[in-house]
């Protein structure tokens, strides 16, 4: 009884490791498969009407769009689509101590508003060059809002 036992727990132990293995990779391929076109940055977002708990995610641009992603998750489509016609930049800082801990250590936050939703971004200080560089690219004739020293 004992060996069957243990077989039986050898054989569990074995099927989650399995799993945790497959999870890994099927994250890594989803993770590869949405940084394969390029134009992706690691960014983490707090949805301020939410539960105003940092994500860690990725940010991809596509033409007049920043689609975000979840990096722990399995959903192909993005999670917050961010439109750059009519977004707005409110404001931009640093992180509080406790902020620090769960962010990239360069990381700079600004508070942005796409119609009725804010969020803040977190991303790194190269990352926000490019970010605010494609906001101020947009067409001529788009309203762009940036707050003086953003």
């Amino acid at each position: 009884m004992g060996e069957h036992l243990a077989e039986i727990t050898g054989w569990v132990l074995v099927a989650v490791v399995l799993v945790v293995v497959a999870l890994f990779a099927v994250m890594t391929l989803r993770r590869w498969l949405l940084e394969l076109g390029g134009g992706t940055v690691e960014c983490s977002l707090r949805d301020l009407a939410g539960t105003g708990v940092w994500r860690l995610g990725i940010g991809r641009y596509q033409g007049d769009e920043l689609q975000w992603h979840r990096v722990f998750g399995f959903r192909r489509r993005p999670r917050m689509v961010i439109q750059r016609r009519g977004l707005v930049v409110l404001g931009r800082r640093t992180p509080s101590e406790e902020e620090a801990e769960a962010l990239a250590g360069d990381a700079a936050i600004i508070e942005v508003r796409s119609g009725d939703a804010k969020v803040e971004l977190a991303m790194s200080l190269g990352a926000l060059t490019g970010f605010l560089a494609w906001l101020e690219s947009s067409p001529p004739g788009w309203p762009v809002d940036l707050p003086s020293g953003a």
